[in-house]
């Protein structure tokens, strides 16, 4: 682990801190690629903070990375399709667009004009020696692997600096990406800013809950087929939680090193009920992994109730899905200019 990712990880309380005293100091950038609905995982490792933070005041930025799609496949299936889940998924659970824009990459060309002179900032060595690309690369569908893929953490420096985020809400798995884009800011603030910050150096927050294991026992993730969609009905939830995987050992308790993937299921159903792993083991204790599952399923169904039932309010309004888009990609636009018009002043190239 980078020094980088300990001071990161030490700061984390002192920021939650100064972002309670004064929302409005930070502006954040998060988001998601479509390549299929969000899942459990998204919800409580990242959605629920984003309501959360756009509820204290925090302004908020939500990019859909459709461009990004394609770094590990060789076509990107269904956009259209897969675009309009991700911005359904995120009004079930509570992003309002009137707060926060939500917005495509293929729509702010100002942003991806970034990607060049950021290029510029960082060496192939470093871009290869990134962990999350090799872990990308490891479980790319592409027949071979595209310049794409090693550009990708320059791609997500501009997603996050073209707004001039301070602030991104990561799992530990994505702080290597934030380390390669406070680089970028601080190269870029030295080789063209001429003294003056032009780009801050964003800060992470790092999400408050562990990575939740798929149904297979490893991480979750849509790419894998192993996750609990949002939009996933009670029934095809209690399916998928029925064929995950745990252990031969009968009594339940929770040891995430020791019994991982039972404790993935109790942390799991902890979450949707506000307890905590260990009392929700207390409770099954020797009735065995399959009260367990039925527990979960339960627990699960409940908690997603009312989001499923958002959701397909907001899925029988097709034209206002497209409305947010419109208006979040016409605010990311003008953001996206105006930084875009500052980078080529400072590059003397503003001509």
């Amino acid at each position: 682990m980078s020094r980088d990712t300990v001071d990161t990880i030490t700061r984390s309380t002192p920021l939650e801190e100064r972002i309670t005293q004064d929302p409005g100091r930070f502006r954040i950038l998060t988001g998601d690629r479509p390549t299929g609905r969000l899942h459990l995982g998204h919800y409580f490792g990242t959605l629920h903070n984003r309501v959360r933070l756009q509820d204290l005041g925090v302004e908020t930025f939500v990019i859909i990375a459709d461009y990004q799609v394609l770094t590990d496949r060789d076509v990107a299936d269904d956009l259209t399709g897969h675009v309009e889940e991700l911005v359904l998924d995120h009004l079930a659970v509570g992003v309002d667009p009137a707060r926060s824009t939500i917005f495509t990459h293929s729509a702010v060309p100002a942003l991806n004009q970034l990607l060049l002179p950021f290029l510029s900032l960082v060496s192939v060595a470093e871009l290869g020696r990134n962990p999350t690309v090799k872990d990308e690369i490891a479980h790319s569908r592409q027949a071979a692997v595209s310049g794409l893929m090693f550009t990708y953490p320059v791609h997500q420096a501009a997603d996050i600096l073209f707004c001039k985020a301070n602030l991104v809400p990561v799992g530990r798995d994505q702080l290597p990406h934030l380390e390669l884009t406070r680089t970028v800011a601080r190269r870029f603030n030295e080789r063209y800013g001429d003294g003056t910050g032009i780009f801050p150096e964003p800060e992470a927050l790092l999400s408050r809950a562990p990575v939740l294991l798929g149904t297979d026992g490893t991480k979750m993730s849509k790419s894998r087929g192993n996750a609990i969609a949002l939009a996933a009905s009670p029934d095809d939830t209690a399916r998928l939680i029925r064929g995950a995987k745990t252990d031969a050992e009968r009594h339940i308790h929770y040891d995430p090193q020791g019994r991982p993937e039972v404790a993935s299921l109790l942390l799991l159903a902890a979450l949707c009920q506000g307890r905590t792993p260990e009392q929700i083991a207390g409770e099954i204790g020797s009735l065995g992994a399959a009260a367990l599952k039925r527990v979960v399923t339960e627990s699960v169904n409940e908690y997603l109730a009312p989001i499923r039932a958002r959701r397909a309010e907001y899925a029988r309004d097709r034209a206002l899905l497209r409305r947010v888009l419109r208006e979040g990609n016409e605010r990311a636009r003008d953001v996206a200019d105006t930084t875009l018009a500052e980078v080529r002043t400072a590059m003397n190239s503003d001509y």
